[in-house]
């Protein structure tokens, strides 16, 4: 697996792990299989692993914990904090006071069972708390030696510059995908004015580019987040299932599969951009990191994006609550 640099300076594998569906929001989990998963990653020389303390709520870091327990050197370890949920999966809401920021921290260590975090996001931006305060806590958090790089998540470009002049920003943290690709007008932008890295999360459209999405009403169970999210509905998938065939017939002509083909698309954007497609089973693991080794041609990619045109996908990304906490 080839290394990429975010912000000059943290290097992580081409390609990461997404770790939130071993746990949550994709169904249920099955830890024995996801910490085979986790190995197999390592194994194949994926470096950037990627949590959050509200995925599970809070089970996920403690898989990944023990998961990496005996291999932690491997490991950069990337978690977040910002929405604040209950045990019993409540969202209370988007926090980003100073003292929360302090304690989340300190409960993610607790349940990673490390000393440190590589990278530390904000997850969502708190509209309550200046900027300012947020990354002056986070930058004590680097400075007690208990984080050694910080990121930002969903943040629009104005925040993301007050953020980073606070502390400087190693990565960004954002939805991108052949089907989510708003960031290429003023974000993407910002993020290589000022050298921060994109660490780019569902990078095959939450499974809709993978080229396994039915449209059947029951292919997701309840606690699944995608059998509600809008581009899973009926009216959106008459649009999308047929873009996804025909990324798949491409796939098909240069030997490969659709989501490999969407990765690959990705990791041919450019060097500053890490895509972390999540899976909790080995043998979509081993077809996401065979991506990384696809080399394809400038017509190649043109193709590409011909098959799936840029604002060509229907529906909104998320459903309205959580679009609300996004892009602040």
């Amino acid at each position: 697996m080839k290394q990429r640099r975010l912000a000059g300076h943290l290097d992580v594998s081409a390609l990461g792990l997404g770790c939130m569906g071993m746990s949550d929001h994709y169904g249920p989990g099955d830890d024995t299989e996801s910490t085979a998963t986790i190995h197999r990653a390592l194994d194949q020389g994926v470096t950037l692993l990627d949590t959050a303390d509200m995925y599970g709520p809070f089970s996920n870091e403690r898989l990944v914990g023990q998961a990496i327990a005996a291999r932690r050197e491997e490991v950069v370890l990337a978690t977040k904090f910002g929405i604040e949920r209950l045990p019993d999966g409540t969202v209370k809401g988007i926090n980003g006071r100073p003292e929360y920021v302090r304690g989340a921290c300190d409960d993610s260590l607790r349940r990673l069972g490390v000393d440190h975090i590589d990278l530390y996001y904000q997850h969502r931006v708190d509209p309550t708390v200046p900027i300012e305060e947020t990354w002056g806590a986070m930058a004590g958090l680097v400075a007690a030696g208990k984080v050694r790089h910080l990121g930002i998540s969903e943040a629009a470009p104005a925040t993301v510059r007050r953020a980073h002049a606070v502390h400087p920003i190693t990565a960004g943290q954002y939805e991108y995908s052949l089907f989510t690709r708003d960031i290429e007008a003023e974000l993407l932008p910002t993020l290589r004015e000022l050298g921060i890295g994109l660490v780019a999360y569902a990078p095959m459209g939450r499974g809709l580019l993978t080229g396994t999405v039915t449209g059947r009403p029951d292919q997701f169970p309840t606690d699944d987040v995608r059998r509600f999210a809008p581009r899973f509905q009926k009216s959106s998938l008459t649009t999308n299932l047929p873009l996804v065939e025909r990324l798949r017939a491409l796939a098909s002509m240069l030997g490969a599969t659709a989501a490999q083909l969407a990765l690959a698309w990705l990791l041919n954007r450019a060097g500053d951009i890490v895509p972390i497609p999540g899976t909790k089973r080995r043998a979509y693991l081993d077809e996401n990191v065979s991506a990384a080794g696809l080399r394809l041609t400038a017509d190649q990619l043109a193709l590409i994006e011909d098959s799936v045109p840029a604002g060509a996908v229907a529906g909104e990304r998320y459903d309205p609550p959580r679009m609300a906490i996004v892009n602040l």
